[in-house]
């Protein structure tokens, strides 16, 4: 019988990097062409989720595993943007600057015979107050174009983070103890 193929339903270089921690190389990789606006009074997780398991159904494979995975940061039961500008950057920096914010990164595994398995990971950061000058500093390196809060953890935010509680690689973009165990469940073979 032939070895199980993986799909990763994701553009994102950080979600392939992080899969391979594991050993996974998907035999393809899919971006996952879906409306990512939240809905009204969606709350955090339950936007968490519903992403992970459309962008999966959107690369669905009758031959093959489709992993997805969806990252949102939130602080309180607000949903802060993919920053797409400078100024949103600014915003989410000085909102999340010296307070606790929580980053829900969810994984979902649809099986080819369309059973869907999914987990997610609850990971609580803290920013230390940050100045005017450190927010500056952090726009102009560019890390936070495209990342959910308007930073990348695994960056030089990093050292701006007074304190995490959670998963780093669930922050970074996936939950590696989440995706193992989800194909780990579903029979995926790995280590």
């Amino acid at each position: 019988m032939p070895e199980p193929q993986l799909v990763l339903a994701s553009s994102s270089p950080r979600r392939r990097e992080l899969l391979s921690r594991l050993g996974i190389v998907p035999a393809e990789v899919r971006a996952a062409d879906i409306d990512e606006t939240p809905r009204k009074q969606e709350r955090p997780r339950d936007y968490a989720m519903r992403m992970a398991r459309e962008k999966a159904a959107a690369c669905a494979d009758p031959h093959r595993y489709v992993l997805a995975g969806d990252t949102v940061v939130a602080a309180g039961l607000r949903i802060l943007p993919k920053a797409e500008s400078e100024a949103e950057a600014r915003r989410c920096l000085e909102l999340l600057s010296g307070r606790r914010h929580r980053v829900l990164s969810a994984v979902a595994l649809l099986h080819p015979d369309g059973t869907l398995r999914e987990r997610l990971s609850e990971t609580q950061v803290r920013f230390k107050p940050l100045s005017g000058e450190e927010i500056a500093a952090y726009l102009a390196g560019g890390e936070w174009q495209g990342k959910a809060g308007g930073y990348a953890i695994q960056g030089s935010a990093e050292g701006l983070i007074a304190w995490i509680s959670g998963s780093h690689s669930g922050v970074v973009g996936l939950p590696l103890f989440e995706t193992r165990a989800l194909l780990k469940a579903a029979g995926f073979p790995i280590a």
